[in-house]
């Protein structure tokens, strides 16, 4: 069984986890979800199966990085639904931390971008795992 961190997040793989090849349907063989699982880069705090899945930096990450916590929702949209994702970081106590974040936002939107426009993809083609 694959695990959360097993797969690149569908998004440049060139960029994204050094450069690990995402996969190229929807997996299917994912574990049930746990708090404290890591998923991408954060740990699982909380989910609801169909509703959200959020989670925070561990604290080696954090340490380097400032607190940043991740969710991913699911919202009705029309007859299908809509993927959110909300990302909330620590600015950081000096004006270089400051400035790196910012950056960081908007690397992660160029990122995040991608990967949602690819799992949109996938959703409506209708490819699903093995």
């Amino acid at each position: 069984m694959a695990s959360a961190t097993d797969h690149c997040p569908y998004s440049y793989d060139w960029l994204d986890f050094r450069g690990r090849t995402s996969p190229h349907a929807l997996l299917s063989d994912v574990p049930e979800l746990a708090c404290g699982q890591p998923f991408l880069v954060f740990e699982i705090t909380s989910f609801e199966t169909n509703v959200h899945i959020t989670g925070v930096l561990p604290a080696a990450l954090a340490e380097r990085h400032g607190h940043m916590a991740v969710s991913y929702t699911l919202r009705p949209y029309g007859r299908g639904s809509r993927l959110v994702v909300k990302v909330v970081a620590q600015a950081g106590p000096t004006a270089g931390r400051r400035i790196r974040r910012r950056l960081l936002a908007w690397g992660d939107l160029v990122m995040m971008r991608k990967q949602l426009l690819t799992l949109k993809k996938l959703s409506e083609s209708g490819v699903g795992g093995p």
